[in-house]
């Protein structure tokens, strides 16, 4: 597979292109790097490829293993800090360069497809005694993700929402009016696809919390699940197919896209009219 062109405006993915010369210069695999760094040979694929953050611990190591004279210590951290919290950076990082990403979201809309009404209360929320600077600052951030959704087709994005998501009336009537429709003119335009778990499902195979998956042109598939101020991402090909496919049994288990949409738009309507569905 061609490599892919170097974004000269990424340090990240300058950074990972030296990675892959100086191990090549050293006639290590990934796999043999990845050994002697306590991480898998993926792992070490996607940080050549600028998929995930080389951290300062790993930059060390790197230099000490490579022989690099301590030129990936010195230059681990200027891709900057992130904006997302620790739980989130690497995930949120990795989502902005997938192919594809595939999520189930059991209780909120997802972070990519929120509205600043529909965030604002999410965050107030989560830190009620936060400042106003603080939390449009949040705000901002979470919209600016929205920019993945600025090509017309990359990345392919497909959500199933529990039905939880539509009922819950995060910031009130006007807000949820807003988010769902929001949704809809997406899926109306053709640019994601959407399907919702109904509650008459019952027991079904992602009833522990949020998924997340990902694809990359030039780097292997990761998963993301997260909690309740803390996440975890996989790249352990039997791990992320274990979650792939428990995405797959969701998915059979949730409306077509079709009912899916009428569903939500009918909840919308509700929400516009202040009737409670």
């Amino acid at each position: 597979m061609p490599r892919k062109k170097l974004d000269p405006s990424s340090p990240r993915a300058l950074l990972g292109a030296e990675l892959r010369v100086a191990r090549e210069r050293a006639a290590m695999s990934q796999a043999a790097l990845g050994e002697r760094l306590f991480v898998s040979g993926s792992y070490v694929g996607q940080m050549e490829v600028g998929t995930r953050r080389i951290t300062l611990e790993l930059a060390t190591a790197i230099d000490a293993i490579l022989g690099t004279e301590g030129f990936f210590t010195r230059n681990c951290g200027k891709d900057g800090k992130s904006k997302y919290p620790d739980h989130f950076a690497e995930a949120a990082e990795a989502e902005a360069e997938a192919l594809t990403i595939r999520e189930y979201a059991p209780q909120l809309i997802p972070g990519v497809l929120q509205t600043a009404a529909y965030a604002r209360a999410v965050f107030r929320a989560y830190r009620p005694t936060a400042s106003e600077e603080v939390i449009a600052e949040l705000i901002e951030n979470r919209l600016e993700r929205a920019a993945l959704l600025s090509d017309a087709t990359t990345p392919l994005l497909w959500c199933i929402l529990g039905e939880a998501v539509l009922r819950s009336r995060v910031g009130g009537p006007a807000a949820m009016a807003e988010a769902l429709r929001h949704i809809t003119n997406l899926v109306r335009s053709y640019r994601i696809i959407v399907q919702v778990l109904p509650f008459s499902v019952g027991a079904h195979a992602a009833m522990l919390g949020s998924l997340q998956l990902m694809s990359f042109e030039d780097a292997p598939p990761l998963a993301y699940v997260q909690g309740n101020e803390m996440g975890q991402l996989f790249d352990d090909p039997a791990t992320v197919a274990r979650h792939s496919l428990t995405y797959d049994l969701v998915m059979a288990s949730a409306l077509p896209p079709e009912e899916s949409l009428a569903l939500i738009e009918s909840v919308a309507e509700g929400y516009e009219h202040d009737v409670h569905i």
